[in-house]
């Protein structure tokens, strides 16, 4: 059975897919990942087949409207997250130039794609495909999808659609205990970290005295120009902590950083493999990274950096495996340190996290939903 994989043009957006298509290329399943040509590269580093389906970033698509007038990214919370759903929108339109054509010559039996991921619904339905919608983190507002459909309503109604078509099957990631109170029916899968790795070191994967281990992100997209100042805010939030300091971040921002104190390490981290050593994440509430620390039973701090994850910030904090500030509003560097220590001491956090995690353990597998999603194709009448 021939499964493409439709991603965007993000590491947050090939990365979640990711152990579902080595799994179903593991069973034996034909896959490929179709996603933006910038995101080859990531794509290669996962060792399966990629296809560039647009030559244009997601960026351009999400800064630049149809006309390619250039767009100011909106301050109030909910207008950003129309902003979004329409940018993901104009993406999925660009990527019609690559994927129509790849299906029409590969041929694919299932579609599965990232839950932002649009041009999949639309080429599912052109082509009579069963297609499949996959989680990226624990739920993102739908206030995107339907920005993203209002943005999609002339090519909606030339095909003859009121709406982005359904899914025949949603793989849901996040875990029930921190699900979204609307979220529908879904075939359930265990969330596998994946990053891309380097050689370890042995105090990547153990440590050695008694200082309490906090490590530091601001996200795998982190450029002298995005999320930079950010990442550094938090170092220096934390950075006055008697605890060992790890400092992820890209290898040439992590240079930029200059000298560091012995108890301070930076630099590009396997977070599958360094986190399971960690007592506390401090971060700006990437999907990705979050759910890697639930599945390491790593309490967090997370300061969101864009809207839409304030949503699944908060349903963590209320379940108790984490504390969420507001950036600009309570995140000074008197309360950073002083949730910091409140995590590090208090064992509930640790307990509520490890509650999730064993959530996370005890649903399916990657393996498990291939074969689901291949039953699925054949009760429809496909291969």
């Amino acid at each position: 059975m021939r499964f493409l994989f439709v991603s965007g043009g993000s590491a947050g957006a090939v990365f979640p897919i990711t152990p579902l298509a080595l799994a179903a290329r593991n069973a034996g399943h034909e896959v490929i990942v179709g996603a933006t040509e910038n995101v080859m590269p990531l794509v290669a580093a996962t060792g399966l087949p990629g296809v560039p389906i647009t030559p244009r970033t997601m960026y351009d698509f999400m800064q630049r409207d149809r006309h390619g007038n250039p767009l100011e990214i909106p301050k109030d919370p909910h207008e950003r997250n129309l902003f979004n759903g329409r940018g993901m929108a104009r993406l999925a339109l660009g990527s019609m130039e690559g994927l129509v054509p790849l299906v029409e010559r590969w041929k694919p039996d299932v579609l599965v794609a990232g839950a932002l991921s649009y041009a999949a619904p639309l080429v599912a339905h052109r082509f009579g495909l069963p297609w499949v919608r996959h989680a990226l983190n624990m739920g993102e507002p739908s206030i995107i999808d339907l920005s993203a459909a209002a943005e999609l309503a002339p090519e909606l109604e030339e095909m003859g659609l009121s709406a982005i078509p359904d899914p025949d099957m949603y793989v849901e990631i996040c875990p029930p205990g921190a699900r979204r109170p609307d979220a529908g029916p879904a075939q359930f899968m265990g969330y596998v970290p994946f990053n891309t790795q380097r050689a370890l070191e042995p105090w990547m994967y153990s440590r050695s005295g008694d200082r309490p281990r906090v490590l530091v992100s601001a996200g795998s997209r982190v450029t002298a120009d995005y999320e930079a100042d950010a990442l550094s805010a938090l170092v220096e939030k934390v950075a006055g902590l008697d605890v060992e300091l790890l400092i992820a971040a890209p290898q040439e921002i992590a240079d930029a950083l200059g000298d560091l104190p012995e108890n301070v390490r930076a630099g590009w981290l396997p977070l599958d493999v360094v986190l399971r050593t960690c007592d506390l994440l401090v971060h700006r509430a990437g999907g990705n990274t979050m759910l890697h620390a639930i599945v390491c039973g790593v309490p967090q701090l997370l300061i969101p950096a864009m809207p839409k994850q304030v949503g699944m910030s908060a349903r963590l904090a209320e379940y108790g495996a984490a504390i969420m500030l507001t950036a600009g509003e309570d995140d000074s560097p008197e309360n950073v340190a002083k949730m910091c220590r409140e995590l590090l001491e208090d064992p509930s956090y640790k307990a509520r996290t490890e509650e999730l995690s064993r959530e996370i353990a005890g649903l399916p597998t990657p393996h498990d939903v291939t074969v689901a999603i291949a039953d699925m194709v054949r009760a429809r009448g496909g291969m």
